[in-house]
């Protein structure tokens, strides 16, 4: 049977390889995601939601290929035209390596290109860095608002991309139009034409070299039949346009309950700009990831020094107030407003708290009563992150050197899961405890 080779010559859009850049993706999946997480570290809190052209290691772009296996074990092999071994000769191990193993490429002068830049998209980057994260322990109280999406099979249609091709449908209902329209099989082509040549082998076998009357209009009758099936196959082609189908995709709501999201930031005189600048990474990308992976999550900014108030995006991340510490004051905001605005038993609350861990000292036991008995009940997660310095990191590390608030959060986290405890002292941390708050493998709990 002769082998079938469908070329598809329309264009992508935009012109790009489209099919080819998703095989790419999927290919070199792992050192992307790394790059990407390498990358974002390095980022300003402004430019976390743009692309951007990262490197992979060149080494892991190579194409698979056939090559024999190693060299242990006894192995048989013929040698066409060998004139100088036999049998139970020893050949010596070539030198310098096999070509294309794998080995070392780096050049004399020792210049080269190791490493391989691939441009991604806004969405393609956030995309990969925020796949295998979720809001944990997310409950369905009240089906209203909160969406979140997942792709799912929506069936074939007549138009689409040449990566979203299905050769199984396609070649069903280029058959059946064949079928229906009569168009004359290859076989059946290669059969007329072998009865033919029969009888006019049979004629030349003749002394007079010619057929009689019946086999003469059979081979007039089968020249007919091949001129007339030659004709159908040029007009009912192989593969048609309207055979062509593609695989669909569509966008699937999974409803869920409403949820809100409370940041909660210290801006006060004992947090430096660098444990400003750490913080508010870690919200902005908060931020950023409830908007790219749910519709509608409301967030709550609360700024606080001595005093508390609910404040607007941009005064949360860029205003320059400042003053005294008293972390309760940004707790009882919080209560007041799940009060007034989001009763527990229609909404999924959630809270994410940065501080540098300094404390009014008579404060402490104030925050751990609001968080033991009106807050933590109600919150389906609560997260704590320290900015500590990097020069203090060492010693906070030891259980004397812990700050105020820590030591008062401690004992609730130790025996309440919902509440998890974090240290931050340079930028390169925010995106690995980011990730690590938000995973979805942190609970069993899923949407």
């Amino acid at each position: 049977m002769p082998m079938l080779y469908i070329v598809d010559r329309r264009k992508n859009p935009t012109g790009k390889s489209l099919g080819n850049r998703q095989r790419f993706m999927r290919r070199a999946k792992a050192q992307i995601k790394k790059a990407v997480e390498d990358t974002i570290r390095s980022r300003g809190i402004t430019d976390i939601t743009s692309g951007d052209q990262i490197t992979i290691p060149g080494k892991t772009l190579k194409e698979p290929g056939f090559h024999h296996a190693g060299r242990g074990g006894n192995r048989n092999y013929v040698l066409p035209g060998n004139k100088k071994f036999v049998q139970g000769d020893r050949i010596a191990r070539p030198q310098g390596g096999d070509a294309g193993a794998g080995g070392s490429q780096a050049s004399p002068d020792g210049d080269g290109e190791d490493d391989f830049q691939f441009t991604l998209t806004r969405d393609e980057f956030l995309d990969i860095f925020f796949e295998d994260l979720e809001l944990p322990d997310l409950l369905k109280k009240s089906l209203k608002q909160t969406t979140a999406f997942r792709n799912a099979r929506a069936g074939f249609s007549v138009e689409g991309t040449p990566a979203n091709l299905s050769l199984v449908r396609t070649m069903r209902n280029s058959l059946a139009r064949r079928i229906g329209l009569k168009r004359p099989k290859t076989a059946e082509v290669r059969e007329l034409e072998e009865k033919i040549a029969a009888l006019q082998a049979k004629a030349e076998k003749r002394p007079n070299g010619k057929l009689t009357k019946a086999d003469e209009d059979s081979l007039h009758g089968l020249l007919a039949d091949l001129e007339e099936a030659k004709r159908r196959m040029k007009a009912i082609p192989f593969i048609d346009p309207i055979d062509t189908r593609y695989n669909q995709f569509q966008q699937i709501p999974d409803p869920n309950t409403q949820a809100v999201m409370f940041c909660l930031m210290d801006v006060s005189g004992s947090m430096s700009e660098q444990m400003k600048e750490l913080a508010k990474r870690f919200f902005m990308l908060l931020h950023l990831f409830l908007h790219r992976r749910y519709e509608h999550v409301e967030v709550v900014f609360i700024r606080h020094t001595s005093r508390a108030a609910e404040v607007d995006e941009e005064t949360f991340f860029y205003s320059r107030e400042t003053g005294g510490t008293i972390v309760s004051t940004a707790l009882e905001e919080m209560k007041k407003v799940l009060k007034d605005r989001y009763p527990t038993d229609q909404w999924n609350i959630y809270a994410a708290q940065a501080s540098d861990g300094d404390n009014y000292s008579n404060d402490g036991a104030k925050c751990t009563s609001l968080l033991a008995e009106d807050l933590l009940p109600k919150c389906q997660y609560y997260a704590y992150i320290e900015i500590t310095d990097e020069r203090e990191a060492e010693i906070f590390a030891a259980a004397e050197g812990e700050t105020a608030l820590w030591k008062a959060y401690a004992p609730l986290a130790s025996h309440n899961p919902r509440f998890a405890l974090k240290r931050v002292t340079k930028a390169a941390d925010i995106f690995p405890v980011f990730r690590e708050l938000f995973a979805k493998n942190r609970t069993e709990a899923r949407l």
